[in-house]
């Protein structure tokens, strides 16, 4: 609308210019009164020779001291009504007819009339009005509710802003409790199993998750941790997220740094606690770090990934979307100052990994690690042995896969493949293997749920000539199940069974069924 009254002051502007400019060069056809035969003959002529012009400047009769130059200039070039005679002159102390005048003054209201209905083409009309009223009435309960949704988001906003815990550092924490008992009653090794002996059992941890540019990453973590895997006289069948001692003192358990190096490349200084999934991918739908996914350290990721140790640097590598490059060197004596241990003359592991991931639903992983003083930390007994306290180094083979073949049916697995060299007292070499099958079902029942299935062979001698580790007789299976079910956002229940056929590869053994209710709270 302020166009259109812009236009219409213009027009007065324009009829007022026409009155105080005295010419007769117009651009339309001039009539003249019949008994004026001299005149007429004059006006025919100026009607042949007059042409239009876009500029004031071509006429060379008309100075920018002229009286009413601005006018004629507003004619000329934002109207495009005023014409010129062919010498490039406009004539302007020409008297002027009235018959001039109607045709001029015609001549530049339709010029107006045309810019006012170029410039209200797109105005809204009676009728788009009355549209939007009955729309508005139609749904005023609706653009009510919403108008008290975003007043509430906005309340929600302000108290959430007043009462943040850091702008740089992010609070968030999760329980484990466990429910565990070992659901048979027989021996393994010779020594009676504990019957009817469930344990509750709790790992707390309170994490903060702090950036001080936007892309590092400075993680601190406290926890406190009195879960123990059920004691059936081998390592075979713990439970991942148990502890050593039972101790339920909180201390600060991991700590590191992680910024970017590059573009594609991301380094992580560890201090304490670290992992293998904190430096590279396992490739394991069921790595959930004990909170989720498998409850077993067998069932969570290749037994191989153990034999680092916890302290040291990673680096990943990105070569495009498809392929990864990880090294880590982790210590499990850094922080050791006598002799034999720290940094690099104590215990560590080695991991160079190339991670291979050709589509959203196939991952595979290449793993090697070397490691020295760093003992497998599942499998018979034989397999997670110290070598008696003597020194001794590992190279370890890992390769893991998992095969989307729909969203909701994943199958996977790994094998794993470690040979020990004993470099003093009576030396000598000790092969280990490893295998394992899953499937996994996501989403099993409602989103965020996943079960699944882990069948395979724990880490088993298959060759010995060091006196002190002798060849496992036979092969025990693994097989475990679990349901997890998300309760809520924060809470998830996933009861589990282990089956141990053969415990620490030995059928002289009574097989061992474990069984477990995990619950997990997240905030």
């Amino acid at each position: 609308m302020q166009k259109l009254r812009t236009y219409l002051i213009t027009s007065s502007t324009v009829i007022s210019a026409i009155l105080c400019t005295t010419s007769g060069a117009w651009a339309e056809t001039v009539p003249v009164p019949a008994n004026n035969l001299e005149q007429q003959v004059n006006n025919n002529n100026q009607q042949e020779v007059m042409s239009q012009v876009t500029s004031v400047s071509q006429l060379s009769d008309v100075q920018p001291n002229d009286w009413a130059f601005q006018s004629l200039q507003s004619l000329v070039e934002r109207y495009g009504c005023i014409a010129g005679y062919p010498n490039g002159t406009y004539r302007g102390n020409r008297a002027l007819s009235r018959y001039e005048f109607a045709a001029g003054l015609n001549a530049c209201l339709d010029r107006v009339n045309e810019l006012i209905a170029t410039a209200t083409v797109d105005l809204t009309t009676k009728q788009d009005l009355a549209t939007i009223q009955k729309l508005q009435a139609e749904f005023s309960a609706e653009l009510t509710t919403l108008r008290g949704r975003v007043d509430t988001v906005e309340a929600k906003t302000a108290e959430l802003k007043a009462h943040q815990f850091s702008t740089t550092t992010k609070l968030q924490g999760q329980v484990v409790t466990v429910v565990s008992d070992v659901l048979s009653n027989k021996k393994v090794n010779g020594a009676d199993i504990p019957g009817k002996n469930t344990t509750l059992g709790t790992r707390a941890r309170i994490e903060l998750v702090s950036s001080f540019t936007g892309k590092d990453t400075l993680f601190t973590r406290i926890a406190s941790n009195n879960i123990l895997s059920p004691g059936i006289n081998t390592s075979e069948g713990n439970l991942f997220f148990a502890g050593t001692t039972g101790n339920t003192n909180a201390a600060i358990d991991a700590l590191f740094y992680a910024f970017p190096l590059s573009k594609n490349t991301q380094v992580k200084l560890i201090a304490n606690a670290g992992a293998a999934d904190d430096v590279t991918n396992t490739v394991n739908l069921f790595d959930g770090d004990g909170s989720f996914g498998a409850l077993s350290t067998f069932g969570t990721r290749n037994p191989i990934y153990g034999q680092l140790g916890d302290k040291g640097i990673g680096i990943n590598h990105q070569f495009g979307d498809k392929l990864t490059l990880s090294l880590a060197y982790l210590s499990g004596t850094a922080n050791n100052p006598t002799p034999g241990n720290g940094l690099f003359d104590g215990s560590y592991g080695a991991l160079a990994q190339l991670t291979v991931k050709p589509s959203d639903r196939i991952s595979l992983g290449l793993t090697y690690i070397n490691s020295y003083k760093q003992p497998l930390l599942t499998g018979s007994n034989n397999a997670t042995s110290t070598f008696n306290g003597e020194a001794f180094s590992s190279n370890s083979y890992g390769v893991q896969a998992s095969l989307g073949l729909s969203k909701k049916f994943v199958l996977g697995g790994w094998a794993g493949y470690t040979n020990s060299k004993v470099l003093t007292g009576t030396k000598g070499d000790v092969d280990t293997f490893n295998y394992a099958v899953t499937l996994g079902l996501p989403d099993l029942g409602k989103k965020g749920n996943l079960a699944g299935v882990i069948v395979g062979m724990e880490p088993k001698v298959t060759g010995s000539n060091f006196a002190g580790v002798t060849k496992d007789p036979n092969t025990s299976y693994h097989i475990e199940g679990f349901y997890q079910y998300k309760l809520s956002d924060n809470i998830t229940l996933t009861p589990a069974v282990i089956w141990l056929t053969a415990p620490d590869h030995n059928d002289k053994n009574d097989n061992v069924v474990i069984g477990a209710l995990r619950t997990t709270f997240s905030f």
